[in-house]
Parts: C-alpha cells; structure tokens; sequence
C-alpha cells in the first residue's frame, strides 16, 4: 500500500512531476480533476468544491458547518482512494491528513517566489503582473489552509520526507528521485500498519461527517479517537438527547466494532454577540 504525498507552490513545477512519477510507477493521482470527477458520490457539488477546496474558510457564521462538512468530505475522498494503495495524492493537505502513518513518502516542491512567478507567466500566457498576484494570492491561500485545517506551517521542511528545489533540480531528476524514494526499505516495511490506521481514520471521518450533518447534535465540541475499530467519543454536549445522538451516529458507521461513550451533559452555552 505505497502512498505518496506531494505539497507544491504555483509555478513551482508540481503538476508535471506529479503526472511523470504516476505513469512511471503506475500509480493513481489523486488531484483536483480526480476529485472533481466522483465529489457528487461524497455529496459535494462543483460550488461548494470551488468555495473549500484547499482555501481557509471565510467565517461566514451560517455557512461555517456546511463548509467544515464539505471539507471532511473532501477528505475523506483522499482517504478512500489512498486505501486503495499505490497513489498520489497531490495537494490537499496530504502530508498532513496522514499524519501517523509511518509508511506515507511525504514530498514537497518548491522554487523561488520570483521564478515561480515567470514560470506561470509563461505557462498561462499571461501578463507578469498578474501572474505575481495569482502566486501570491495561491501561496496565501494554500497556507491559510494548512494553518487553520492542520494547525501547521506548510513550509516547515521538517513534515516532509524529500523537498525539491526545481530551480536547482530538474524535472527529471525529481522524479528519479520520488520514484527512487518510494522504495526504501524503511516504507515498505511498515506498509501494513499503515493500512491498519488508515482504515480507522477512515472511520473517524465518517463519523465527523455524520456527527456535522446531524441536525439533532447543535454544536460539535467533542472528541472522536479510533483504535482498531473502537470508537471512543470524549467531551461535551448540551443534553441526552445529543449524547444519545452521537452514540448512534458513531455506531451506525462501518467497521465500528465498539463505542466507548465518555461525553459529558453541560448547561452552559456561549453566544458570539457576547464577544
């Protein structure tokens, strides 16, 4: 179950890495195209794609739920191809949506602010200027999304396993080197217990999605962890009735063989006019 992720910067030469190291490994890439493609499965129309897919939410107080929703499903599209094995998930917060599994080869390609800017310049046919500000707006926009998602600095080297600076490494030589990396010893060893987590994060999805798409759960402040199929739900809600409903909902899940129910009933509520 090889699974590679790669985060990238606009102009930075992704794209093309990406497509060149599936067709040599024979793996799926998993891409916005691809997402596109089977979202209306997940319950997501090309709209609600086009506001959430790797953008920050905008904290419209109304729609804040269907966003947090909308993204769960969007991930949990990433986590049910990468089950699969043998793919590339390019974008999408990838490196991080996997977070504990040690068989994952995490990949980032970057190049310099200005020659990215030149290279998508050329590439679109377009003006410079507008270039600069479609790089710009794209790299604040891909930060802000891994910021507020996964709590993370994307440019940290230290959540990557192989970064690519395409300025100074060619193309080709960067897909030698994925291709090369993918291999090593130390991810195929831990292959199957990388399929073992991500099988229950597949399950912790689900029930995030359940527990958001729920009109009888008001507020969403509690904790799902699963370990081998065991659901444990810890935190709080505002009545039984809650309670009640986030134990079903967690328990109608596939693949959950038991739920552990520490949630917690309180009285206080907090309202945004008071801040």
């Amino acid at each position: 179950m090889a699974i590679i992720t790669i985060s990238r910067e606009m102009g930075g030469g992704g794209i093309p890495i990406a497509h060149q190291a599936a067709e040599e490994l024979g793996y799926k890439l998993i891409n916005g195209e691809m997402i596109r493609e089977i979202a209306p499965q997940y319950g997501l129309t090309s709209e609600v794609l086009a506001q959430i897919d790797e953008k920050p939410p905008a904290f419209i107080d109304n729609l804040d739920r269907q966003i947090e929703l909308g993204m769960h499903r969007i991930q949990l599209i990433v986590l049910d191809q990468a089950l699969k094995g043998n793919v590339i998930i390019y974008g999408r917060g990838g490196q991080d949506l996997l977070p504990d599994i040690s068989s994952v080869f995490r990949v980032r390609v970057i190049a310099p602010f200005e020659d990215r800017v030149e290279r998508w310049a050329e590439r679109e046919w377009i003006d410079p200027d507008l270039a600069h500000s479609m790089v710009r707006k794209s790299d604040q926009q891909r930060a802000g999304f891994i910021k507020y998602y996964y709590d993370r600095d994307w440019e940290d080297p230290l959540h990557y396993d192989l970064v690519i600076n395409t300025v100074r490494i060619s193309f080709e030589s960067a897909v030698k080197l994925i291709v090369d990396g993918v291999k090593d010893k130390n991810l195929v060893e831990k292959k199957d217990a990388g399929k073992k987590k991500l099988k229950d994060l597949i399950i912790q999805k689900k029930i995030q999605i359940a527990r958001l798409a729920d009109e009888r759960i008001e507020d969403i402040y509690f904790h799902i962890d699963v370990e081998d199929g065991v659901v444990t739900l810890s935190g709080h809600v505002y009545s039984e009735a809650e309670r009640k409903a986030a134990r079903d909902d967690a328990a109608e899940v596939e693949g959950v063989t038991k739920v552990i129910e520490n949630l917690k009933v309180v009285g206080y509520r907090s309202s945004s006019q008071d801040h």
